[in-house]
């Protein structure tokens, strides 16, 4: 094996690679937040259908920033080996060239930067500040000399720039406020992100500590790791009932009939390890997806009707 490829296999295409480099079974993390604050704000009737579209491209850019970030300096700190159980990392396996991500990933968040100027215009600097702390921990993340992801925090990071920055910036960003039901409502989103960090970590869990990649597995253990994902997932589904109990329409149910996805998906990461994580990682995406659109369909069912009526 060289590089986390198998030696007399066909390289990919150009465009496989990139493909492979933003990880798109993880971009549901950057996805559902932005759909369920749109949906809040249209609840409260304070949608900006354009503010919307530019924020789920802001969120879904400095993701994928991310994970370009993160293939350059695990590859500069061994931690993409040949052993690594994941799918390959293109920087690491020589399908794209350091310097090319590197050039890749500051067009990128520059290209964010832009776009997100016109977010500022419309909500003012408390949004320039969380677009340029979030890029900040785009690099931060993997980057620097004390890298959240090899410490053990990249688990509360997550939760909070995928939950609560997130569904709160989206808010925000149309309504110029953010009110208590909407972070609670962005618990969800961002424990599911948590749990898709949790299960990518579990699978790693010996390669990383190999390279005192310490995440919180790697710290905790897999079997803590997996009760966590489970705990993680409980609370995220009582978070429509809280939601349903202080007013909003019983429709934010319609969340639950992601339910039997998620026990399955639990289900596999408690019987399974190894590479047969990766398809838990991809069915714990699926999961924040059918759920993050479910529950802001429920959410959107009274809108629709007084405006149909």
């Amino acid at each position: 094996m060289t590089g986390g490829t198998l030696q007399g296999q066909s390289s990919p295409s150009r465009f496989q690679a990139w493909m492979m480099a933003i990880r798109p079974k993880t971009l549901p993390a950057g996805a559902v937040p932005v759909v369920v604050g749109t949906s809040l704000a249209a609840v409260d009737g304070k949608l900006l259908p354009m503010a919307a579209v530019v924020t789920l491209l802001c969120a879904l850019g400095i993701q994928v920033a991310t994970n370009f970030i993160n293939e350059i300096y695990d590859f500069r700190k061994g931690a993409d080996t040949a052993d690594r159980l994941g799918p390959t990392r293109t920087v690491a396996a020589g399908l794209v060239s350091e310097k090319t991500m590197i050039v890749v990933s500051v067009l990128l968040l520059v290209t964010v930067f832009l776009m997100g100027l016109y977010l500022v215009y419309l909500a003012g600097w408390p949004i320039l500040l969380v677009g340029l702390l979030s890029m900040f921990f785009a690099w931060a993340y993997t980057g620097g000399p004390f890298p959240i992801a090899y410490s053990g925090l990249g688990d509360f990071f997550v939760f909070i720039f995928f939950g609560l920055v997130a569904v709160g910036g989206t808010y925000y960003v149309q309504a110029q406020e953010v009110t208590f039901p909407v972070l609670t409502a962005a618990i969800a989103p961002g424990l599911f992100s948590v749990n898709i960090l949790l299960v990518n970590n579990i699978r790693d869990i010996d390669t990383d500590r190999k390279v005192g990649k310490m995440t919180l597995p790697a710290r905790i253990g897999g079997g803590n790791a997996r009760w966590l994902y489970l705990g993680f997932t409980i609370v995220a589904y009582f978070v429509p009932v809280w939601m349903w109990m202080t007013g909003y329409s019983l429709w934010v149910m319609l969340s639950w009939f992601s339910l039997p996805l998620a026990v399955s998906q639990t289900k596999t990461l408690f019987g399974s390890d190894g590479r047969a994580l990766n398809a838990v990682l991809a069915g714990t995406g699926r999961v924040m997806t059918l759920y993050g659109f479910l529950f802001s369909a429920g959410l959107l069912v009274p809108v629709l009707s007084a405006f149909f009526q």
